[in-house]
């Protein structure tokens, strides 16, 4: 599987200038690929303004995903800010290139931005397969909470987080994915944007794939706006998982939630 991850600067609260940018960069990626990643709330920067900005799924952000996904022949993955029976999610959405899709809202809501009060938590885990791999869709903060992220019986092959994560908490950021893709016997892909947000808070990407050992597949430019992209095997995961079975003496337990 080859999987294009797209590290951007986002314009904060410009749905329309944001599709635009996306277009451009993936331009020349239609039929070379099989994913593409776009940061958390890639169509408005990480904003607290849900009443204003959030959609239905029945919006312009998703008819834009499902046009992209389907001319491309690709799957995409992307979070934005969705509205559902009067509550507003942080909603990550992976969409198949023939419309159908899968979501996840965010478990874990960063109160130290007050994201808790703006936006409904979600209380559920989301693995969705495409092509061979079972991919499980996680956002930004989730990645400090390895039990949320938790591989069992090797039910996940790929762990995607999607985020806004500062440039003053890079090394976290840097650190646990390694540990998620270790600790998992899994992918990890982390994809995250660049420059500055509405409330000057500064980006800078450190987006990229992580393979089980821990070790980077490919990775952006830091403060580039790039797309960047690389094969991963699905059998050589399977191998290394053989040769070296760590999942075989994992703990068991049960989320409240699954």
């Amino acid at each position: 599987m080859k999987i294009s991850i797209v590290q951007a600067d986002i314009a904060w609260e410009n749905k329309e200038l944001n599709y635009s940018r996306y277009t451009e960069m993936l331009h020349g990626f239609k039929q070379k690929t099989d994913l593409v990643v776009l940061p958390e709330m890639f169509n408005t920067g990480f904003s607290m303004n849900s009443g204003d900005l959030a959609e239905e799924m029945t919006g312009r952000t998703m008819e834009w995903m499902e046009r992209t996904a389907g001319e491309g022949d690709f799957g995409m993955m992307g979070s934005f800010i969705a509205k559902t029976d009067g509550k507003y999610y942080n909603r990550m959405v992976f969409i198949k290139p023939d419309g159908t899709f899968s979501s996840y809202d965010k478990g874990h809501l960063f109160r130290m931005e007050k994201e808790n009060m703006f936006f409904t938590k979600g209380n559920k885990r989301v693995v969705d397969r495409f092509r061979e791999f079972n991919f499980s869709l996680q956002i930004c903060y989730d990645l400090r909470f390895p039990v949320w992220s938790r591989n069992m019986n090797n039910t996940i092959d790929i762990i995607v987080y999607v985020a806004n994560w500062p440039a003053s908490r890079r090394k976290v950021w840097n650190t646990l994915l390694k540990a998620r893709a270790i600790e998992n016997q899994c992918f990890v892909v982390g994809v995250n944007r660049i420059g500055s947000d509405g409330n000057n808070i500064d980006y800078c990407g450190d987006s990229v794939i992580i393979n089980a050992r821990g070790e980077t597949v490919c990775a952006a430019e830091i403060n580039r706006e790039e797309v960047v992209s690389a094969e991963i095997s699905l059998d050589e995961l399977n191998e290394f998982r053989r040769k070296f079975p760590v999942w075989l003496d994992a703990d068991n337990f049960t989320l409240l939630s699954d």
